[in-house]
C-alpha cells in the first residue's frame, strides 16, 4: 500500500514545500515583525502569535483570500492574449419562402480575448455560432450587428465584421429554359466523346428579387463528365446534376434559387473516329540549285476520334516538314497536326524520308483563275486578258514533268469584298508538295457585280 501512495504523499510534500515558500514563510516573518512592535504592549497578543498552529491558520486564512481574488478577476495573474477564429458561417434567420436576403459575407473573423486558459476553454467549446437575425425585417436596406453565442462569459471577442448592410427584397419567381454544359471533357478517355445528353426537363423555375431576375442570362445544368465510368460506346445516367443561373457576360448569379435544384440526364457516349490519309506540306526554301525528288512519309493514314461535327469536314491529317536550306537527303521526325476537335490520333509522328535533287524549271501557261469565298449574290469576273495566267514550276525535272495542266491551281480570295473592281493576289498550288509553283502574275483586277 506505501506504493500506492507514495506518488500523492510526494505530491502533497511539493505542494506543501510551494505553499511555505510563496505563503507560509513571508508571512510568518510579517507576523514576527509585527510582533515585534507590539511585545511590549500586549502580552496575550503576544502568547496568541506564540503558539505553533495560529501561523498556520493565518497562512491559510490568506491563501484562501487569494485564491478568491483571483478566481474573480479581482487580481489578473496573467497576461490578456488573443486568437483569431477565420471562416465562420453566418446563420442567417428570416422568411426564405417570402424574402432574398443580399449582401451577407459569406464568413465572418471572430476575435477572442481573455487569458489563455478561457481562451482554450472558448474554442473547444461550442459551434462558434454567428446569427443574423432578420426575422423582424421586411423589404427595405439595413444595417444589422451579428451576434455571436459562446457559453465562456470570461472571454470577450470581437467580429470582423460586426455590422452588415443588408437589402431585403420579395421573392418572385419566373420559368427559365435550361440548357446544359459539359465540365471536365479533359478527363474523359481520349476515344470517346459525349454525342448526345437528355435532360429529364427542359424547364425550371427560378426565384429571387425582380433584379435578380432581370439578369438571368441562361440557366444551365453542368454535367462533370468525370463522373462518366463507361470505356466504350453507351449510355449513363447521371444523377444530382447541379443547375447555375448565369448572366449576359457568364458571371455565375449566387442569389438565384432553382427549382429544382438538381435534376438528372442521360449522356450518350460515342466512339466516333475516321481513317484520314497523312499529307505532307513542305516549308521553307530548298538550299539554291536544290529541290525534293521524293518525299515518302512512314505514316500513310491515321485513325483520328473526337466530336462527328469536327471530323466529317476533314478529308486529311496534316505533317509540316520544314526543309529551310536543305541540300541532301535527309529523315526527319515530324508531328502530325492534331486540329481543335479531334481529342485522339492513333498516331502522332511520323518519319519522313527526303530525297533531293537538282532544281529544273518549266513554264505552263494558260491556267484559269478561280474565284473563292465571294459574297453570296455576288458575281465576280475577272478583267479582260487576265482570266489565264501562267505559272512556272520548280523541282527536279523528272517531277515537273509529271505535272499535268489540270493539278495546277490558281486562285483569288474575295472574303470580306462588295461590288466594285479590285486588285487581288493571285496563289497558286499543285497536287505534289515537291513542286514549288511561281505565278507569272502576282495580282490580277477582278469585277464583282
Amino acid at each position: 500500500m506505501s506504493k500506492i501512495f507514495a506518488p500523492i504523499i510526494w505530491i502533497f510534500k511539493i505542494i506543501y514545500k510551494i505553499l511555505d515558500v510563496l505563503l507560509i514563510t513571508p508571512v510568518s516573518k510579517i507576523i514576527y515583525r509585527v510582533r515585534g512592535f507590539l511585545k511590549d504592549n500586549n502580552s496575550r497578543f503576544e502568547k496568541i502569535l506564540n503558539r505553533p498552529n495560529v501561523l498556520v491558520y493565518l497562512s491559510l486564512i490568506c491563501a484562501g483570500i487569494m485564491f478568491l481574488l483571483v478566481d474573480h478577476n479581482v487580481i489578473n495573474l496573467t497576461e490578456k492574449e488573443a486568437e483569431v477564429i477565420e471562416g465562420q458561417k453566418i446563420n442567417i434567420i428570416y422568411n426564405d419562402e417570402a424574402y432574398v436576403v443580399e449582401g451577407v459575407p459569406d464568413t465572418v473573423d471572430i476575435t477572442l480575448i481573455g487569458s489563455k486558459s478561457s481562451i482554450y476553454l472558448a474554442t473547444q467549446l461550442g459551434e462558434h455560432k454567428i446569427d443574423l437575425d432578420l426575422s423582424g425585417y421586411g423589404p427595405g436596406t439595413y444595417k444589422v450587428n451579428l451576434k455571436y453565442n459562446h457559453s465562456v462569459e470570461s472571454v470577450t471577442y470581437k467580429l470582423d465584421p460586426a455590422t452588415v448592410t443588408v437589402k431585403i427584397s420579395e421573392k418572385v419567381s419566373e420559368v427559365e429554359p435550361l440548357t446544359y454544359d459539359l465540365l471536365n471533357q479533359n478527363k474523359l478517355d481520349k476515344k470517346l466523346s459525349v454525342s448526345k445528353v437528355v435532360l429529364d426537363t427542359s424547364e425550371v423555375i427560378a426565384k429571387s428579387s425582380q433584379e435578380q431576375l432581370n439578369k438571368i442570362a441562361t440557366v444551365k445544368a453542368l454535367i462533370d463528365t468525370s463522373k462518366i465510368t463507361l470505356k466504350e460506346s453507351g449510355t449513363q445516367t447521371l444523377e444530382d446534376v447541379e443547375l447555375v443561373a448565369y448572366d449576359d457576360v457568364g458571371n455565375r448569379l449566387d442569389h438565384v434559387e432553382i427549382v429544382p435544384s438538381k435534376i438528372t440526364a442521360q449522356v450518350t457516349i460515342d466512339s466516333y473516329h475516321v481513317t484520314l490519309p497523312v499529307k505532307t506540306v513542305v516549308t521553307g526554301n530548298m538550299a539554291s540549285g536544290k529541290a525534293i525528288a521524293s518525299l515518302t512519309s512512314s505514316v500513310k493514314n491515321v485513325d483520328v476520334y473526337g466530336d462527328k461535327d469536327v471530323l466529317d469536314k476533314l478529308t486529311e491529317v496534316e505533317a509540316k516538314v520544314d526543309v529551310e536550306g536543305l541540300s541532301e537527303n535527309k529523315k526527319l521526325s515530324v508531328d502530325l497536326i492534331r486540329v481543335n476537335g479531334v481529342r485522339y490520333m492513333t498516331e502522332t509522328k511520323t518519319n519522313i524520308d527526303i530525297t533531293v535533287g537538282n532544281e529544273a524549271q518549266r513554264e505552263i501557261g494558260g491556267i484559269i483563275v478561280s474565284a473563292i469565298n465571294a459574297g453570296t449574290g455576288l458575281v465576280p469576273q475577272a478583267a479582260q486578258g487576265e482570266r489565264e495566267i501562267s505559272v512556272i514550276l520548280k523541282g527536279t525535272q523528272e517531277v515537273i514533268n509529271a505535272i499535268q495542266d489540270n493539278q495546277v491551281f490558281a486562285t483569288v480570295d474575295l472574303t470580306g469584298l462588295g461590288k466594285g473592281s479590285y486588285s487581288v493576289p493571285v496563289t497558286v498550288t499543285t497536287s505534289d508538295e515537291k513542286v514549288i509553283a511561281i505565278p507569272t502574275k502576282t495580282e490580277i483586277t477582278v469585277n464583282i457585280h
